[in-house]
């Protein structure tokens, strides 16, 4: 009785079963959206925090979408919400600042690669670390017969015209999955480390071969890439652009490069659309069936007669072909392919999203690829912009502030410790190692006190090798180590992956038990 009256008390608990009414949590949501949407377009662009607030309301914006699938409406007023926020809201919001639009270009293009990865990693459990070579066997089929560099096929007068582009996308999904039956066909009896190595040296092998046949026949312009890629046109969206101009009343400079964005956005988003409906319909099919069992046991799948070759080669080829899909769309966009875009960071930035958002789920990887690409291409660099911006108008931190910082970051780091110190010592094992966060978190304190003091700190100072840009993979690393410790299943975990887990931990507590017993 008094459990049931505590939590009928807690206003927390009130106002969340109160959002568990549809048509409550259907007027919060357009008024999250609204309000998020009036915040980015209200922003000053010429305010020194306009950094650090875009970077504070721009994620919220963008991940509306998740959101909105985890609220209890019916799921054809999702797909309109969600469709709302994609198709009006964000172009709309690009028309006031093009750099937002931009920036959910790259979100798409990663979600998608990550999508694709998922299907060999997450699906099939084939650990690939070469995967950014589809992605640039796509970019360079496109680049190779649009750019008007003198490669062999504009010597030979093999270019095409920009408006094959649309063609294009199924010729680098074809390429691209007939690379992935090729890598797919050597490693067929690896497993674990072994295919990761030799994935691993797929990619790598691709690099170097677009690094090296620019010799002695020309065919991808070497090193120096191959620049001046067409695009298709985007003519017809001019009157669009216009129009929005006249209906927000905020003159655009120049049409075209916004044009182009908006027709690359939506090409964008109809390739996410389309790669989410063929990887769900995967997943439940006979072949999503047997490669979850490639999985789960190979041997065991063999026995139940699931056809291990041509299983593991669909799914390199499919995983491939969503990459090759999306290169040429890369391709297109950037205008500019070169060897050193696609580079192993770029196959561990992709593995990174699977990993974070949870293998095997397809809201929980786009969840991921949402998360990692912001953190990476807005966080860190508003970060560094921010830093910039105030080392031009000479701010300073006060000293007072720096000394909290330090003992409120310090002090929830040491109670942390404590807590698993704590339930360490009446496990009685493993108690050592929480003593590392505890003296690391009092020598932080310590360091920032005597270093600063009650002095003020000049942002001028501040070292440009400590510019959060800097530390991409850092960032990653550590994100990676933290979601391993306390969320090993990923943000949004697949609901077999969650059960996999929780057995194996399950497990893993009897066996102590029964050796404590022993």
């Amino acid at each position: 009785m008094t459990a049931r009256t505590s939590s009928t008390s807690n206003p927390l608990a009130q106002m969340l079963g109160f959002l568990k009414q549809p048509m409550v949590a259907l007027v919060a949501i357009i008024a999250y959206l609204l309000l998020s949407l009036g915040l980015l377009i209200g922003l000053d662009r010429g305010s020194t925090v306009f950094p650090l607030l875009s970077m504070i309301f721009f994620p919220p914006f963008v991940l509306a979408p998740f959101l909105i699938l985890a609220s209890p409406l019916d799921g054809k007023i999702k797909l309109a919400l969600i469709a709302i926020q994609l198709i009006i809201l964000l172009p709309l919001l690009g028309i006031f600042d093009s750099t937002y639009l931009e920036l959910a270009i790259q979100i798409c293009i990663f979600a998608g690669l990550a999508l694709g990865l998922n299907i060999v990693v997450g699906f099939a459990g084939l650990l690939d670390l070469g995967y950014i070579a589809f992605f640039a066997v796509g970019a360079y089929t496109w680049a190779m017969f649009t750019s008007p560099i003198d490669t062999i096929f504009t010597i030979n007068n093999w270019t095409v015209s920009a408006n094959a582009f649309y063609g294009f996308v199924f010729l680098g999904v074809f390429f691209a999955g007939v690379a992935g039956i090729l890598l797919g066909l050597p490693v067929l009896r690896l497993r674990g480390d072994y295919l990761a190595i030799v994935t691993l040296g797929f990619g790598e092998i691709i690099r170097i071969v677009a690094n090296n046949l620019g010799s002695p026949v020309n065919i991808t312009n070497g090193s120096q890439g191959l620049d001046t890629v067409s695009r298709p046109s985007a003519d017809f969206l001019h009157p669009f652009v216009i129009g929005m101009e006249q209906i927000t009343g905020r003159p655009i400079a120049n049409v075209e490069p916004l044009a182009y964005q908006i027709l690359f956005y939506f090409i964008a988003i109809l390739m996410i659309v389309v790669i989410i409906v063929v990887a769900r319909n995967l997943e439940n099919s006979p072949i999503g069936r047997a490669w979850t069992a490639i999985r789960e046991d190979e041997t065991a799948a063999i026995a139940m007669g699931v056809p291990l070759t041509r299983m593991k080669l669909m799914a390199f080829a499919s995983g491939a072909a969503f990459a090759g899909a999306l290169g040429v769309l890369y391709g297109a966009k950037q205008t500019f392919v070169s060897p050193e875009s696609f580079s192993l960071i770029q196959s561990i930035s992709i593995l990174a999203m699977v990993i974070v958002g949870g293998l095997g789920g397809i809201r929980g990887v786009l969840l991921g690829a949402v998360v990692v690409t912001l953190l990476n291409l807005q966080v860190l660099k508003n970060l560094s912009l921010q830093i910039n911006a105030w080392k031009n108008v000479d701010a300073v931190i006060p000293g007072w502030f720096i000394i909290a910082a330090a003992v409120v970051v310090g002090g929830l780091l040491l109670y942390w410790a404590y807590r698993q110190l704590r339930a360490a010592l009446k496990r009685r094992e493993g108690w050592f190692s929480y003593l590392v966060p505890a003296v690391a978190a009092l020598l932080g304190v310590y360091i920032a006190i005597s270093s600063f003091g009650a002095q003020d700190f000049p942002i001028a100072n501040w070292p440009s090798q400590l510019e959060p840009a800097r530390y991409e993979r850092l960032v990653f690393g550590v994100l990676l180590v933290i979601m391993m410790i306390f969320r090993p299943s990923g943000l949004l975990p697949e609901p077999r992956r969650k059960m996999e887990l929780a057995a194996s931990k399950r497990e893993q507590e009897q066996n102590k038990a029964a050796g404590a017993g022993d």
